[in-house]
């Protein structure tokens, strides 16, 4: 492991450790539903940006993060659940990295980052956004658009382009063997020089990850056969030394699930940072 550093409708439901309260709110013309969760004291708030599949709201995952003192808002995606508007992706043969809807799904996120709000108690709690795998190009779009948005957690998450992203994967083609027999750098020959199989305008995160002030943190599974960790990482150490406040760690007994419960080391070094930076936060507030 290497470590760099409207009114919504309601109803309740009590935990434990935090409250579970139902929400509804609104974001380009559709309906989005999700759960809040509330811890008593919140040292931080997260909303959870979905990956790539029709996902309901992460509501495991979530209770994980209330449990460690963060608030959380999670949603079912656009098109999946509850919520109104139609699900893209490749389960029902539609291009979901399109730049359209990186774009739509972002504001999304900013919609529920803004409801989210009206929740907090205290209004001046850091909140960020929190993500897997495609939420890699969807949180800088987002962030880059929010003022309001101070940190980001992205887990297994690209900093490539998303034509760079599918060659890579149609280049492992699902073989969870791969790394056995395939180089670094034939994988990533590969990635740079494929001809690819569609046309589309690829988004380059860079683009808003050039632009964001915000500190984050990405981890990743040395063995990830969906996105290519090793040039994902070249990426960030350009921009770290451009001065932008990115960490990430590298797990080389992982691949692309770094949330899973039987490994928890991701998710505790998640808290962790975001204990610390958010810290750092009001201690600079403060200091002002």
């Amino acid at each position: 492991m290497l470590l760099l550093i409207a009114l919504p409708e309601t109803t309740f439901s009590q935990s434990a450790n935090f409250t579970i309260q139902d929400v509804k709110f609104e974001s380009q013309g559709i309906t989005l539903a999700g759960s809040v969760l509330m811890p008593e004291k919140a040292f931080a708030a997260a909303v959870i940006v979905h990956g790539s599949d029709p996902v309901k709201r992460e509501m495991e995952f979530a209770k994980r993060l209330a449990k460690e003192g963060i608030a959380v808002l999670t949603y079912d995606k656009r098109g999946v659940g509850e919520s109104g508007g139609v699900y893209v992706g490749p389960t029902v043969g539609t291009n979901n990295i399109d730049t359209t809807n990186l774009n739509l799904l972002a504001q999304d996120a900013n919609s529920a980052v803004k409801t989210f709000q009206s929740y907090l108690k205290n209004k001046k709690i850091p909140i960020g956004l929190v993500g897997f795998s495609q939420a890699g190009w969807i949180i800088p779009i987002a962030a880059n658009k929010n003022p309001k948005i101070d940190f980001m957690v992205l887990f297994s998450c690209p900093t490539i382009t998303t034509l760079e992203q599918l060659r890579f994967q149609f280049y492992t083609n699902g073989n969870i063997n791969f790394w056995e027999n395939h180089t670094e750098s034939d994988a990533r020959e590969h990635t740079k020089n494929d001809p690819d199989k569609y046309q589309f305008v690829a988004t380059d995160p860079k683009v808003s990850l050039n632009a964001l002030s915000i500190p984050g943190l990405w981890l990743f599974g040395e063995k990830d056969i969906q996105i290519p960790v090793k040039l994902c990482i070249e990426q960030l150490n350009t921009l770290k030394a451009q001065g932008k406040p990115f960490e990430y760690t590298l797990f080389s007994n992982l691949g692309h699930n770094t949330v899973s419960d039987s490994d928890t080391t991701p998710f505790d070094i998640s808290i962790q940072w975001i204990k610390q930076k958010t810290f750092n936060k009001k201690n600079s507030k403060a200091s002002n």
